[in-house]
């Protein structure tokens, strides 16, 4: 069910998404469904339209320990490459920096864009402040991904 994903999401450190109604205890050991395995279910183009599973699934993708490798072929499996390859995109835009979105679009094939409207607005899946102590106003962006100290 999508609301187990999403749960399954905050437990391991998506605490953005925290409701406050999640059981203690992982739903499901990392031995038994990794973040990429994660991932891709909440990206899932098969499953019900949700923008909400869309960014936590963005923020397990961009999860770290992930393999770029297992991601895409997983994507590619779950025939997701159009969802996974727009926020491997955008992760690229934000984290310019980060090879692991490089690496993830390298083994993702071609393929069309999802319609406009569709996905998320990019910065959905960033959190953004526009005011730097020390510095004053200045726009910063940090990708979501789940932390190990949840809520």
């Amino acid at each position: 069910m999508p609301k187990d994903l999403w749960t399954l999401a905050v437990q391991r450190g998506c605490r953005h998404y925290w409701q406050g109604d999640e059981p203690e205890g992982e739903l499901v050991h990392q031995t038994a469904l990794t973040n990429e395995e994660l991932a891709i279910a909440l990206l899932n183009c098969a499953g019900s339209y949700s923008p909400h599973s869309i960014r936590c699934g963005a923020a397990m993708l961009g999860a770290i320990g992930n393999d770029p490798a297992v991601a895409a072929k997983l994507a590619i499996w779950e025939r997701s490459e159009a969802v996974v390859r727009f926020v491997a995109e955008c992760g690229r835009r934000f984290e310019p920096e980060n090879t692991y979105w490089v690496n993830l679009l390298d083994r993702l094939p071609a393929c069309s864009a999802p319609k406009d409207g569709v996905m998320p607005h990019p910065t959905r899946f960033v959190a953004m402040s526009g005011y730097e102590r020390g510095v004053g106003k200045k726009i910063t962006t940090q990708w979501q991904r789940p932390q190990r100290s949840a809520a």
